[in-house]
């Protein structure tokens, strides 16, 4: 399954006051790995940032100011996203302002030629699954790498492609995927505790090649089922060898 962790900045929160995207950033994840794929995009909104929403993310109105309108990097940007389902921390934001985009610029073009996106795209709400798994608690990402441990120290101001990299692993970590369970009291969000929560989960990255599966030789199947051996003589009867398709089956 190919799935696309997306993240955008705005010049404020509602699109229909007249605000716009600044920045897109997406990471490409297929059957549950990263593929490297990313796409990262300043868009010149041709209008002022609202200070509130600087502060937030940093871009000023000199850093757009020679960027690309968002009609010059829609098709690029729909190539990258189309049929995918887009992982998204409180999607309604990021697709209400991307739909709002490619509203204008159908508009302007005359013909429905793009969007909206939950017609062409799955689309999972990774903030309504922590509340879910953690109601009654803060969700927002900060919170979430807080909780299943993940480094997020890089992260002083918000920005698309950053944001994107770090949802990818929460992510992961809140599905189950490329994670280690730990018992370490100390992992518990100070102020955070969940009451009665099970272990907390921690990344494990390993490099392709780096976990070794070996087969065992013939001594030590030998060995094996001779232990086999003692415990039918000793019980009366051992079903495990006599499972379809075990490799060292042997008639008892």
């Amino acid at each position: 399954m190919r799935q696309i962790i997306l993240d955008t900045e705005t010049t404020g929160i509602d699109p229909r006051d007249g605000h716009r995207l600044i920045e897109i950033g997406a990471v490409e994840m297929v059957n549950r790995r990263l593929t490297g794929n990313t796409y990262h995009q300043f868009i010149n909104p041709q209008r002022e940032i609202d200070p509130e929403a600087m502060a937030v993310h940093g871009i000023t109105n000199e850093r757009v100011a020679d960027e690309p309108l968002f009609a010059e990097i829609a098709d690029d940007f729909w190539a990258f996203i189309e049929g995918a389902e887009l992982v998204i921390h409180n999607a309604p934001f990021d697709v209400g302002f991307i739909d709002h985009e490619l509203g204008l610029l159908n508009a302007a073009r005359g013909e429905p030629r793009l969007g909206p996106v939950a017609e062409h795209c799955r689309i999972l709400d990774t903030l309504v699954m922590a509340r879910d798994k953690h109601p009654g608690q803060r969700n927002n990402l900060d919170a979430l790498c807080k909780r299943y441990e993940i480094e997020n120290g890089h992260r002083v101001l918000h920005g698309a492609l950053l944001d994107a990299e770090i949802l990818a692993d929460v992510y992961l970590a809140m599905t189950g995927g490329q994670t280690a369970l730990t018992l370490d009291a100390s992992a518990v969000d100070d102020g955070e505790a969940d009451a009665g929560a099970g272990p907390s989960l921690r990344r494990v990255s390993l490099s392709p090649g780096q976990l070794r599966v070996q087969a065992p030789d013939e001594a030590e199947w030998q060995a094996h089922r001779d232990k086999l051996a003692r415990i039918r003589e000793a019980a009366g009867e051992c079903r495990w060898d006599g499972l379809e398709g075990w490799p060292g089956r042997e008639a008892p």
